[in-house]
């Protein structure tokens, strides 16, 4: 099994923390496999990013308000090019880390059968405002869902179905603007699967210090406030994983605190077992077929053997 960084950078195509990411993703790199969805590949600086970008083929025309054609574009890519993708992780240029290595590995063989994705029914007019269009929906599908989250591998699937058997549906949902912030939620719905995601939040945002009427804070100088938020947002939201809205300016040594396994810990020390535990069982759920056929195959020459010894004493 393995997890799909998927990457949104439709503006100046780079990762705000680039390094970091590398560094991050390193320890886990047997598990992990990185996509980017860009806008022009011949203006990417970053040869990393060059080298994880997705074919151009899979390539859309995205805006602030018309998004959901790039996340389907990573999850049909995604899927195709490695059937071990189990989950994926929607991420933008300004996200980045907001767990250890360790703890994300932990996490991931936790919960890889569920979807983690924060959702509740629209919270704006919708009559007034048209995100979505909602208004064109019948109530039951008046539904919101976090722009940023992590599915899982059948969910994955789901999404990418409905946008070709229901093109219609999909297509009027997705001519609303910020539809991101709500197909998700509808086409789960309809598959009555919704009620089966951990209605969790998966990337860390502060929404009390808003830039503006549709942004969040952005993390830029690493105040005392700043800090204080990611302190109780960390401990408050056992699922988060990511952290939005990082500046290129904010410190790197205050995020290291939260992406960094301490070695002597006990907790790190009791992670690193529960990883090992959950792995073996793993395996041996993955070929227990296999391991059942070697030990039956082994019984009979035993058997055999066993036989002829008997016969010729």
């Amino acid at each position: 099994m393995k997890i799909a960084l998927c990457f949104i950078i439709s503006y100046d195509q780079i990762l705000h923390k680039e390094k970091l990411w590398q560094e991050w993703i390193l320890p886990n790199q047997d598990i992990i496999n990185v996509y980017f969805h860009y806008t022009n590949y011949s203006t990417i600086s970053s040869e990393w990013i060059k080298k994880h970008a997705i074919p151009q083929k899979y390539i859309v025309n995205t805006t602030y308000y018309h998004i959901v054609p790039a996340y389907l574009s990573l999850l049909l890519f995604g899927l195709k090019q490695d059937p071990e993708n189990q989950w994926f992780c929607f991420l933008t240029d300004a996200c980045c880390p907001f767990v250890s290595p360790l703890k994300f590995r932990e996490m991931f063989l936790e919960n890889y059968k569920y979807s983690i994705m924060s959702w509740k029914p629209a919270w704006w007019n919708i009559h007034i405002k048209n995100r979505a269009n909602l208004k064109q929906l019948t109530p039951e599908y008046h539904l919101s869902n976090d722009p940023w989250f992590i599915l899982k591998k059948e969910d994955a699937f789901k999404c990418v179905n409905y946008s070709f058997v229901n093109k219609k549906i999909y297509d009027m949902i997705c001519s609303g603007i910020i539809a991101n912030e709500s197909i998700f939620a509808i086409i789960l719905h309809s598959f009555k699967m919704l009620k089966n995601v951990k209605n969790e939040v998966t990337h860390a945002v502060d929404w009390s210090r808003m830039r503006g009427p549709n942004s969040p804070h952005v993390f830029k100088d690493g105040n005392e406030t700043d800090i204080s938020f990611l302190d109780q947002f960390s401990n408050k939201n056992k699922y988060s994983m990511f952290l939005r809205k990082v500046d290129k300016s904010f410190p790197d040594n205050l995020l290291v605190k939260y992406i960094t396994d301490v070695v002597d810990d006990p907790l790190t020390i009791n992670r690193r077992q529960n990883i090992r535990n959950m792995e073996m069982r793993l395996f041996f759920m993955k070929y227990r077929g296999v391991l059942l056929i070697g030990f039956f195959i082994f019984f009979l020459f035993y058997i055999f053997l066993y036989i002829n010894v008997r016969f010729y004493e």
